[in-house]
């Protein structure tokens, strides 16, 4: 079978691509067919349906018509196209050939190379033609009909090994360089890393269009804004506590207070948010405990102790924000990922207000994504709005987790690579992983856009960076660090990289584990690589999942 270029043409008619198919078929493997090719030069733009690079025999530049032609009384070409229409396959044919091989043999490369054969051939694939055809315009083994297709490939072959004697047949090399100068040199080669910048302005744009939900619902003080990972919800979060701020979309700027739980998190909406005029930025931006350091109070509980962050602290903040100045109080707060919050949390937030009747209280959530031993809901009405777009990742990467979403979504993220699975023992895991992000770094992806996720123990590095780091450098490393990112999935909610290796290195049994997994299927805009046991992911997210994974459909 020769070899095609492109491999998959597309072609205007059936019969067309019925001809390109026969010539493929019956033609050697050393042979080289270029389709709908395209050619400007000085004189105009010409057009090749087929160009045949055959190795011993020649060139021959094809035109091919997939309807109905015939020939008229006084000579003229006609094709059926929705009524007659006159047509010169010949002279389309010839003129190309002379612009395709004036193309090649004033090549640089070509140099002192004689000529080689060449010649030109019309095939019509919807008519028949009679064995003693005659046309003064070409000769008959020139043209190829309906009746002969079976063999059309020798008969190309014919066209330059048996009519035209007039040059030398090409040998293998000078069809390999004709091929090469026919194709084109120094060509930009597909860039992982251009590909992703562009469909994340994409993704940008969509979500921009989204913020219009923000206008519309501007009258609504209390929202619930409720999606599935991918959906854009933080960056719509980012873009209200703005909004409240700067008074851009009631016209009155508003004291805003954006709180979350998680330290990632925290940093990305601080360096999205505290930037500009200090007057138009948030009044406080950071976690739940942040705010109550900001309140004067001393922070100290153990991190193992779960009585201390979900009881005592919000008490204790509780009774601080009851004795706060009007000037330190807020007209709204935003809380992103608000499923992490303990029922109490919710206490000194509200009041917190300055109005705790009306005043704005604004919730971004995925329950899917409740990855905490936490249940708790925000102490009054919110009004419930639902985003059900995926933006954020590539619908490949989307279909993979899109039954552990909360509830059906549509996929817009434009299309990307394959997701890919690597089986691997629960123990062998993160060793596995390091080996993908290995590979992800040789595919071209830069290291800065990389991210290795566990969802069990942390990994080495990342233990390592936190301690000799520090929390907050290690966060910022994460934005402006030019290495790989080591990360957990539990720190990982509401960030995302281009191209992730997703460790499942623990069996499943723990608390959680499905959101987890969500989690982290998630995290990946472009590129995804999950590592780990089939029975794993079986348990945890079900057969559909592992499915998707494994392409055991």
């Amino acid at each position: 079978m020769a070899t095609s270029i492109p491999d998959q043409p597309t072609f205007v008619t059936p019969s067309e691509r019925a001809v390109w198919q026969k010539v493929r078929a019956q033609l050697s493997d050393d042979c080289i067919l270029l389709a709908n090719y395209r050619l400007s030069d000085q004189h105009k733009d010409h057009a090749a349906d087929l160009i045949v690079l055959m190795p011993g025999s020649g060139i021959v530049v094809v035109e091919v018509k997939g309807s109905h032609v015939w020939v008229e009384p006084d000579g003229r070409w006609m094709i059926e196209r929705g009524g007659a229409k006159p047509i010169d396959p010949v002279g389309q044919a010839r003129g190309a050939l002379y612009a395709v091989r004036r193309y090649v043999e004033t090549d640089p490369r070509w140099g002192s190379r004689t000529r080689v054969r060449w010649s030109h051939h019309v095939v019509l694939a919807r008519t028949a033609l009679a064995d003693d055809f005659a046309t003064p315009q070409c000769p008959r083994w020139m043209v190829t009909g309906q009746q002969e297709l079976a063999d059309l490939g020798g008969r190309l072959w014919d066209v330059t090994s048996l009519h035209r004697t007039d040059a030398r047949p090409p040998s293998a090399d000078d069809v390999q360089l004709i091929r090469e100068i026919l194709v084109g040199r120094n060509l930009p080669g597909r860039d992982l890393v251009a590909i992703a910048e562009d469909r994340a302005e994409y993704a940008d744009r969509l979500t921009m269009e989204q913020a219009e939900l923000l206008r519309v619902t501007r009258l609504l003080n209390r929202v619930e804004i409720r999606g599935g990972a991918g959906s854009g919800k933080t960056v719509l979060a980012i873009r209200q506590a703005s909004d409240l701020a700067s008074g851009r979309i009631s016209g009155q700027r508003q004291r805003v207070a954006v709180v979350c739980y998680s330290y990632g998190l925290a940093h990305h909406l601080r360096r999205a948010l505290l930037i500009g005029s200090r007057s138009k930025r948030p009044a406080f931006v950071g976690t739940f405990e942040d705010l109550a350091r900001s309140w004067g109070i001393d922070v100290a509980g153990s991190r193992d102790d779960s009585d201390y962050w979900e009881a005592r602290l919000p008490a204790l903040m509780a009774v601080r924000a009851g004795d706060l100045t009007d000037a330190q109080r807020f007209d709204a707060v935003v809380v992103d990922e608000a499923q992490d919050f303990a029922d109490d949390w919710w206490t000194p937030l509200v009041r917190a207000l300055r109005d705790e009747a009306a005043g704005g209280v604004y919730a971004y959530s995925d329950e899917r994504q409740r990855v905490f031993a936490r249940f708790g809901r925000p102490p009054l009405a919110l009004v419930p709005l639902v985003l059900d777009h995926n933006l954020r990742n590539t619908r490949q990467i989307a279909s993979s987790f899109v039954s552990l979403a909360p509830s059906s979504m549509v996929l817009r993220g434009g299309d990307g690579p394959e997701v890919e699975f690597v089986a691997s023992s629960v123990d062998g895991a993160i060793e596995t992983a390091d080996d993908q992000v290995d590979r992800l770094l040789d595919e071209g992806w830069e290291s800065k856009d990389v991210a290795l996720l566990t969802v069990g123990a942390r990994h080495p590095v990342q233990k390592e960076r936190q301690e000799s780091l520090g929390f907050a450098a290690y966060w910022e490393d994460f934005w402006g660090g030019d290495d790989v990112f080591y990360g957990h999935v539990l720190g990982f909610k509401g960030m995302e990289r281009r191209a992730v290796v997703l460790c499942l290195n623990e069996d499943g049994t723990r608390d959680r584990s499905r959101e987890r997994l969500y989690v982290g299927l998630s995290r990946a805009t472009d590129r995804l690589v999950v590592v780990g046991d089939p029975a794993v992911i079986e348990r945890v997210g079900g057969r559909e999942v592992l499915e998707r994974l494994t392409d055991r459909r």
